[in-house]
């Protein structure tokens, strides 16, 4: 059975070796890059027993991209918390967005009036709006990269009219089948970036209620985000043609 493979990153200035993967399901780290071959290295290397390859990885390769485990005790914000991140990033703030519902769409006017088949009525000036509108007025970079199943759930649906309003408040919104997520990489897990440094891990309960936030910021795996962040902003279509795309298939 083939190993379920992440490509962790690579530390050359040119070309794509040497590099490092990690398997999802053991946790081994498979490294590659040019291999080691005079002979007076290779006679004074200990332990390289038959079968088995000596290569030369740039110490920086290991640093940045070897996998680490996470804080044995993460630190998990209240829902209070995480919604300060909101008031305080100052440059970016990027979402990838991967659950069939989300109950707190469900609790508002607005989804009711697209269950009934009628325009929502969007409110630019909610508490979301209040934040996000000032910094992206100011240059803040604020996007979303949202997956939908095949055929989408009613909030799938929903979020994808909801992308008016994101728009309008100068968001940056795209689209991505989950086929295709799942083909590039892309994790099952909801999370928000800040500042390309710090990294929010959406936590749910059965009901799909928010409860939380996992808080991430140790370096190596906060820039594991940023490079998913980058794989679904490259293959994700912005919201319009993806919505034009799915009327036509309809």
């Amino acid at each position: 059975m083939a190993r379920r493979l992440r490509f962790n990153g690579t530390g050359s200035g040119e070309g794509s070796c040497p590099a490092v993967h990690e398997d999802l399901d053991t946790g081994e780290v498979i490294v590659h890059g040019p291999p080691v071959t005079d002979p007076d290295d290779l006679a004074r290397l200990q332990h390289l027993d038959e079968g088995e390859v000596a290569i030369v990885v740039p110490r920086n390769t290991l640093i940045d991209f070897g996998p680490r485990d996470r804080d044995p005790a993460p630190r998990i914000l209240n829902p209070d918390q995480f919604a300060r991140l909101f008031e305080n990033f100052q440059h970016s703030a990027w979402h990838l967005e991967i659950r069939r519902r989300y109950a707190v769409d469900e609790a508002t006017e607005t989804y009711a009036q697209f269950v009934r088949g009628e325009a929502p009525s969007w409110d630019l000036d909610s508490h979301w709006g209040r934040t996000i509108r000032p910094k992206t007025s100011g240059g803040v970079a604020v996007g979303r990269v949202r997956i939908l199943d095949s055929p989408p759930t009613t909030g799938q649906l929903y979020l994808l009219a909801h992308a008016e309003k994101n728009a309008a408040l100068g968001e940056d919104v795209r689209n991505m089948w989950r086929a295709d997520a799942k083909r590039v990489n892309l994790p099952d897990e909801d999370f928000w970036i800040f500042d390309s440094h710090i990294v929010a891990l959406c936590l749910f309960d059965d009901d799909d209620n928010l409860t939380g936030a996992e808080l991430i910021t140790e370096p190596a795996a906060v820039n594991q985000y940023n490079r998913l962040r980058d794989v679904a902003q490259h293959y994700a279509t912005p919201y319009k043609e993806f919505a034009a795309r799915l009327n036509a298939r309809e």
